[in-house]
This record gives C-alpha cells, sequence and structure tokens, in this order.
C-alpha cells in the first residue's frame, strides 16, 4: 500500500545525492512493494529514484507502476530511456501500455525499437478489447515433436531467462499448429533419450484468440492451469494466457458485475476510489439515479389509483414498507444467484425452466413462512385499527399475509427471470438484473397488494 510517510525521506535522498540509499531502497524489496511506496511520488521524482537501480529492478518496478504513471513516466524520459524500458517489459503488458500511450508518442517509440519487438506490440496491441487475443503474451516456450528430452531440457535451460513461464512447452509442427504441449515434470521425469512426441499431452485446452477473455479466465480456473495456449483460425499458436493474467480478468469482471448490479455506468475499469474525483463518480452513478428515480413515480401513481381503499383501511399503509422491502430483497437474492450461476457457466439461459421450478418452490417456502409473520403482526398488534363494517382484523390479516406470499413468488420469479432472459437476448445479465428488477418488483409488488386486499375485503 501507498506509504506517504516515506515520501519527504525518498525526496531528501534525490536531493542529497544519495544514490546508494536509493538503490538500496529499490533492490532490497519486492519490486510490487517499491511500486506501491513510489506512487505516493510524481511521476519525474519516480524516476529521480529508479534511474539509481540496476536496469532489470527498473523494468520490474515500472511494470508494476500504476498505468497512469506509467504513461506519465515515459512522457518524460529520454527517448533511450523509454525505449530500454518499454523493450524489456512483457510482452503483453508492454503492449496494454502501448495502447494507452497518446498516438505521437505511440510513433515516438516504436522506431527506438528492434524490428521482432515493434512488429509484436503492433500484432498484440491489434486485437480487439476484452478477448483473448488482447490478454495474452507472446513469450511462450515451444518444442518439435522430434526433439529427444534431453535436447528439449538443454533448450529449455538456454531460453529460461528470456521466458515469462516454462513450466508448460507447447509442440509446434512445421506450421505452428498445436499439436501438444508437456510440462516441465515430464521432461524432468522421462528418459533423456525419449522422444517429445511420446511423452506430450495430445488434449490440450485452449482458447481462439477472438474468445472473450472471461471465457479463456474461466477454463484456467476450471481446469487449474498455470497458462492456456491462444490459437488463431488455423489451430497455429499465436500466444498464451498466463494464471496472473486470468486473475486480473476475474478482477476486473466481478467489478464490472457489481458496479452493474448497483446501477453504476462507465468504464468499469479497476480505478482507485481515493483518486477518481467527486465529479468522476457523480458522472458514473447519475444516469441511473435519474432513470429509476423517473421510474419509481409509477408506484406513486399506483398508490394514489388505490387511495380510497387506503382511506378505508389506514392499516395497510404500515405494511407497505415491508412490502416493498420483501419483494426486493428476495427478488435481488434470486437474481444474484442467476447472474453468479451464468457467470461461472452453470447454467445457460435455455435452463429456465428448470430454473424456474426450482426458484418457486423456494419463493413458497418464503412466502408462507413471511405470510405468518405478517398475520401474527396484524392479529397481535393491529387492535386499535379503524375498519369498515363486515370486515375483521383476522380478514384483514390473512388478505396482508396472502399478498405478501404473492408479492414474494413474483418478484422472486422476476428475479430470476430477468437476467435469464438478458442472457438470451446476447446482453449482459447483470445490467437488468438489480437496476430495473427493484423498481419493477416495486411497481408489481403495490399492484399485487392493493388488488389482493381490495378483492378479498370488497372495499
Amino acid at each position: 500500500m501507498k506509504n506517504p510517510l516515506l515520501v519527504p525521506e525518498l525526496r531528501e535522498m534525490v536531493e542529497t545525492g544519495q544514490v546508494e540509499a536509493l538503490r538500496e531502497f529499490c533492490e532490497t524489496s519486492h519490486p510490487v512493494v517499491v511500486a506501491e511506496m513510489l506512487s505516493a511520488l510524481e511521476p519525474a521524482e519516480v524516476w529521480d529514484v529508479l534511474r539509481h537501480a540496476s536496469p532489470e529492478t527498473q523494468v520490474e518496478v515500472f511494470t508494476n507502476l500504476e498505468e497512469e504513471s506509467q504513461v506519465e513516466m515515459l512522457g518524460l524520459l529520454r527517448r533511450d530511456d523509454m525505449a530500454r524500458l518499454f523493450a524489456d517489459m512483457p510482452p503483453d503488458d508492454r503492449a496494454d501500455l502501448f495502447k494507452r500511450l497518446p498516438e505521437e508518442r505511440q510513433e515516438a517509440i516504436l522506431p527506438a525499437l528492434a524490428q521482432a519487438e515493434r512488429e509484436d506490440v503492433r500484432r498484440l496491441a491489434s486485437y480487439e478489447e476484452r478477448t483473448a487475443g488482447a490478454i495474452m503474451t507472446s513469450d511462450y516456450a515451444t518444442l518439435a515433436p522430434g526433439q529427444t528430452v534431453g535436447q528439449a531440457i538443454e533448450r529449455l535451460r538456454q531460453e529460461a531467462p528470456d521466458k515469462e513461464t516454462i513450466y508448460y512447452s507447447y509442440v509446434l509442427d512445421e506450421s505452428r499448429r498445436l499439436l501438444g504441449h508437456v510440462s516441465l515434470k515430464d521432461l524432468i521425469l522421462a528418459r533423456p533419450d525419449a522422444v517429445v512426441r511420446d511423452i506430450m499431452h495430445p488434449d490440450v485446452i485452449s482458447v481462439r484468440v477472438s474468445d472473450d477473455q472471461e471465457e479463456a479466465a474461466g477454463r484456467i480456473r476450471k481446469y487449474d492451469l498455470l497458462a492456456l495456449p491462444v490459437v488463431d483460425e488455423n489451430d497455429a499458436l499465436v500466444g498464451i494466457i498466463t494464471h496472473d493474467d486470468a486473475l486480473d480478468v476475474i478482477v476486473q469482471e466481478q467489478t464490472e458485475d457489481i458496479e452493474k448490479l448497483m446501477a453504476i455506468g462507465g468504464t468499469h475499469e479497476a480505478a482507485d476510489y481515493i483518486k477518481t474525483s467527486a465529479w468522476g463518480h457523480f458522472r458514473r452513478r447519475v444516469v441511473w439515479v435519474l432513470v429509476l428515480a423517473a421510474l419509481g413515480l409509477v408506484s406513486g401513481f399506483i398508490v394514489q389509483g388505490f387511495e380510497s381503499v387506503l382511506q378505508q383501511l389506514v392499516i395497510l399503509a404500515a405494511f407497505m414498507p415491508m412490502l416493498v422491502d420483501t419483494g426486493g430483497n428476495t427478488g435481488s437474492q434470486a437474481a444474484t444467484l442467476v447472474v453468479r450461476a451464468l457467470a461461472l457457466r452453470e447454467m445457460r439461459p435455455g435452463d429456465i425452466l428448470r430454473v424456474l421450478g426450482k426458484e418457486l418452490q423456494v419463493a413458497l417456502m418464503l412466502g408462507l413462512m413471511l405470510g405468518l409473520v405478517a398475520f401474527g403482526r396484524v392479529a397481535l398488534f393491529g387492535g386499535g385499527a379503524v375498519l369498515p363494517s363486515g370486515v375483521s382484523l383476522a380478514m384483514v390479516g390473512f388478505a396482508i399475509a396472502v399478498a405478501l406470499t404473492l408479492q414474494v413468488v413474483t418478484a422472486t420469479l422476476i428475479g430470476a427471470t430477468l437476467p435469464m432472459a438478458a442472457a438470451r437476448l446476447r446482453l449482459d445479465p447483470a445490467v437488468v438484473a438489480s437496476p430495473a428488477l427493484t423498481t419493477v418488483v416495486d411497481i408489481t409488488g403495490l399492484v399485487i397488494y392493493f388488488t389482493t386486499v381490495k378483492l378479498m375485503l370488497g372495499v
């Protein structure tokens, strides 16, 4: 985490030229920790500290800085320092940063790179956002099927310093088609004269370069993989997605789903709450708040439409908050469970009848229990209520209990149906699961409440 208390000490070390102290600060802690501590400084000050570290440490710390700081820092560095930092970054991080640079900075940095790195950046940056291609890295180990285990181990020994991971090696033919994979454990346990073709695993779990990033992260989670190969339409290997990038995707998708469930707009990128301005938070939240407030006026019209019923049975007003809150709670519970199951691929939109059947059973049990609670509340504490002639307190309690039960059942079924229907229409289930659900349940709940009471009591 950020440590603002360290800022004066770092600035003093820079101003007094304490090179050894600055180098020790950068080299003795984990790069992630150093990056977090430096994040309290301005980008120019960060480089004043980092330039005293070794080139390897500079790259590792720079890679773990926030993207905004990276972009600003590259704009301050000399061309050779900028090119060196950029070239030594992991290929996937480098491509992500390249896409966030201003166009003039992109044009300035590309000529400073070697041709192979330049082509790699252009290729990785060309894939559409939120696809497997956009989060993959081109830094992986490959083997030929005819190599012996001894030759394969020797090749990995030479390539290991430049690879992000060598635990998996991918076996390719002359056209770079993915034939299988071997783990480092497979190679170590095999005889040196064994052939890679004979020990490789041909049943490779992979994704297409155009597949959704969430699908790729889900496969890594489902199959407990350290890395997932990415292939093109010809089954040629074009990159891999490592488990750390998959974790970032899962966090990003969870952030997006949570914010959509809470009716928060915007890009849904993982951003620092403190660093985001109040205006920024306002812009992300105001649209849905206004839309839902406008839709909420419908509830007011419904209450006005049943004003005569309320005048005769004032006791009904005491149970309106319970009705609205209970409907919102049960509907949100159903919607949350369905959205999660859809996100984890535990169900498909075609399973809607099975889902509704199960939710109906749950809703009936919840509704009956809450109906009994409402009836008991009326019977025990409703003695002072003024009632029309011919209407008893038990009749009022029974009518409210029936209305509440119906509200719980309809709210639960609506909560399960909305995200399933959105998924069927290829919309994001999280968008409709909470913002639209609350308003719909409020409106239907009031209609059910007053209509049920009016019909049962004849008022």
